[in-house]
């Protein structure tokens, strides 16, 4: 059976944990948790969970690069596991959606996102599946750099946990159901 590769944007380190810029990794613990499995380091330079969820052979990962160089874990897992484009899912931060939006999506640019720019580079692909989670705009002039390194704010971390968790049941819907039934399901904003 073919096996799914599904990676968390993110930075490393606990400076980083709570920052708008780790949705990603939020969303992969969260998964992580429902395998039942541990995440380990790889050789990839990222940490890895290989088991099953929505009855498909999965890979979980998380790279332990700095978001502007994620694509060189991403192209090594590739080419380690053997994953076709068409079967990476790349879940990650979306200025450009509301807090507590969700959009998938197969393709497209970087829209300005690091992480994207350099899955893409290294990939030499930009078909892979995205999982957007939505943090929204920075608030009056707020460099959006700035801002997606800042913690969620008080009013989004009340609500933070039941969005990680939908932005899970959105990637489990897209490995069992497809793009189009998951687009169906979970997008909103």
């Amino acid at each position: 059976m073919d096996v799914w590769l599904v990676v968390g944007l993110g930075n490393p380190g606990p400076s980083y944990a709570g920052n708008r810029h780790n949705a990603g990794f939020m969303v992969l613990d969260v998964l992580a948790e429902r395998t039942g499995g541990r995440f380990k380091s790889h050789k990839a330079r990222s940490e890895v969970l290989e088991g099953r969820l929505a009855g498909a052979r999965v890979v979980l990962a998380k790279p332990r690069t700095y978001m502007n160089e994620s694509g060189g874990p991403v192209k090594a897992l590739r080419d380690f596991y053997k994953v076709p484009v068409e079967r990476i899912v790349v879940v990650h931060d979306e200025l450009d959606i509301p807090f507590g939006a969700l959009r998938l999506k197969q393709g497209g640019g970087d829209n300005g996102h690091n992480g994207l720019r350099s899955v893409t580079r290294s990939l030499g692909d930009k078909e892979y599946l995205r999982v957007r989670f939505g943090v929204g705009r920075p608030p009056g002039r707020m460099d959006p750099a700035a801002f997606v390194l800042k913690d969620f704010s008080a009013a989004e971390r009340k609500e933070l946990a039941l969005e990680v968790d939908r932005a899970a049941d959105a990637v489990e819907a897209l490995l069992r159901e497809g793009l189009g039934a998951a687009q169906n399901t979970y997008h909103s904003g």
